[in-house]
This record gives structure tokens, C-alpha cells and sequence, in this order.
């Protein structure tokens, strides 16, 4: 592959994940236009990224979400006070209609946050989020580094690890203090690991999963066979 096409599906994945700033979205939009292996790209990537469109979680409104939408629609100067954004996401998934003006921007905010299960006032932001991918370019697992001790783990297919294994998440901070276990991952489920105090994490910083025996690592150390891995974005 050349370095070139390489640069391109990088692109194309932080295009449809949307990692990009405001400015290279505009730019990626309109040269997808008439760059056809970009649009190639981009159209591959929607492909390989479909489980993580899947995650969405239908959940319960707050009590008077649909009177303060109905509210702003009427009136869009008290949802400002609310908190909520109301740029939509540099990411298409979004109709482009949604984004002609700035009352239809607050009120899917409020829908998004909804459909995800999310309380904005409540959830912390992850400090990087990494995919990890198997040796065939798949994504397998997302995770949310939020800072603090705490990451987000949420696995996208249904991993097979052998009886008397256990799957042991791992991060490397810097090359001297090598890697380090952020915690083990029992199930191929959503889980909330309540690892070590880490220096913030940052862009690219390895993440991956691996098999190791039951009750994890015995050296600390990642031993086992490396079922994923991925490198860290900073959310944008």
C-alpha cells in the first residue's frame, strides 16, 4: 500500500468518525466532490465503522425534555442556558438539512443525547478515544480514556477467549513506564475499568487488548496473544 492511499484512509476514518476540526471537515466534504478515491475511501470507512453507528442505546428522556425542545423551538434564547451544544457533530451520519438553521441544531442536540442514553450535565467527556482493530483492519472495541483512572471499554463483537482466560485491557503512557493494565474485561460487555492514576493520556497512545490467565498478567506485563489494538484520538 502506498503512502499515499494510506494518508487517504486515514483521512477517510477520522472523516466518518468525526474526528476532524470544523475547517478539515468543509475541506474533506468538498473534495470528496471530485477526489474518487477519496469518496472510495470514505465510503469503505462507513462500512468498517457501522458497529460503532450500532452502539446508540434507545433511552429514557429527562422529565420535560420534549416541553423545553417545544420551548426552544418557540423561544431559542432560554436553551442557551441549558448547556447544551448547538453545532451539530462534523460527522455526515447528520442529514445536512439538520444544519440550516440554528433552532433545528439545539433541538438534535437535545434528540442526540437522548438516543445515546447520555446526560450531558452528568457524563464526563473522554480525554481520547481509541478503536481497536484486528490484524485485519476491523474495529473490534472502543475505549474511552476519560483522565482520571477511569475508562469506558464497550467491545463491538463477541469475543472468544478461551476457559480459564481472561481479557486484560492495556495502555502504554511512555516508553518508560512501558505498558500498564488498565483492568481485566470478564465479558465481551460494555464495562467501566477503574484502573491506575495515569499521566493524561494523549494523541496515539497505545491501547490493546490481550488474552492472559485467569486473574490476569501474572509479570504486570501484557504475555499473551494480542487480540486488538489501537491508537488514541482526541476528540474534537
Amino acid at each position: 500500500m502506498s503512502a499515499g492511499k494510506q494518508d487517504i484512509d486515514e483521512l477517510a476514518d477520522e472523516y466518518v468518525l468525526g474526528l476532524l476540526d470544523a475547517t478539515d471537515h468543509a475541506r474533506v466534504e468538498a473534495d470528496i466532490e471530485t477526489d474518487a478515491a477519496l469518496r472510495a475511501a470514505v465510503a469503505s470507512s462507513r462500512d468498517r465503522f457501522l458497529a460503532l453507528d450500532l452502539l446508540a442505546k434507545p433511552g429514557v428522556e429527562p422529565e420535560g425534555l420534549w416541553a423545553r425542545i417545544a420551548s426552544t423551538l418557540e423561544d431559542p434564547q432560554p436553551a442557551l442556558a441549558t448547556g447544551f451544544a448547538t453545532s451539530a457533530p462534523a460527522n455526515d451520519n447528520l442529514s445536512p438539512g439538520w444544519r440550516r438553521a440554528a433552532l433545528a441544531g439545539i433541538a438534535a442536540s437535545l434528540l442526540l443525547a437522548v438516543g445515546l442514553g447520555w446526560s450531558l450535565m452528568s457524563q464526563p467527556e473522554p480525554r481520547v478515544i481509541a478503536v481497536l482493530l484486528d490484524k485485519a483492519g476491523e474495529p473490534q472495541a472502543l475505549v474511552e480514556d476519560f483522565g482520571n483512572a477511569l475508562a469506558r471499554v464497550t467491545p463491538l463483537v463477541d469475543f472468544e477467549v478461551p476457559e480459564g482466560r481472561i481479557m486484560q485491557v492495556w495502555t502504554l503512557p511512555s516508553k518508560d513506564l512501558g505498558p500498564v493494565s488498565l483492568g481485566l474485561l470478564p465479558r465481551s460487555q460494555e464495562a467501566l475499568l477503574d484502573g491506575p492514576v495515569l499521566p493524561p493520556p494523549q494523541e496515539a497512545q497505545l491501547y490493546e487488548i490481550t488474552i492472559e490467565q485467569a486473574g490476569g498478567s501474572p509479570t504486570g506485563r501484557p504475555t499473551g496473544p494480542i487480540l486488538v489494538k489501537g491508537f488514541a484520538k482526541m476528540p474534537r
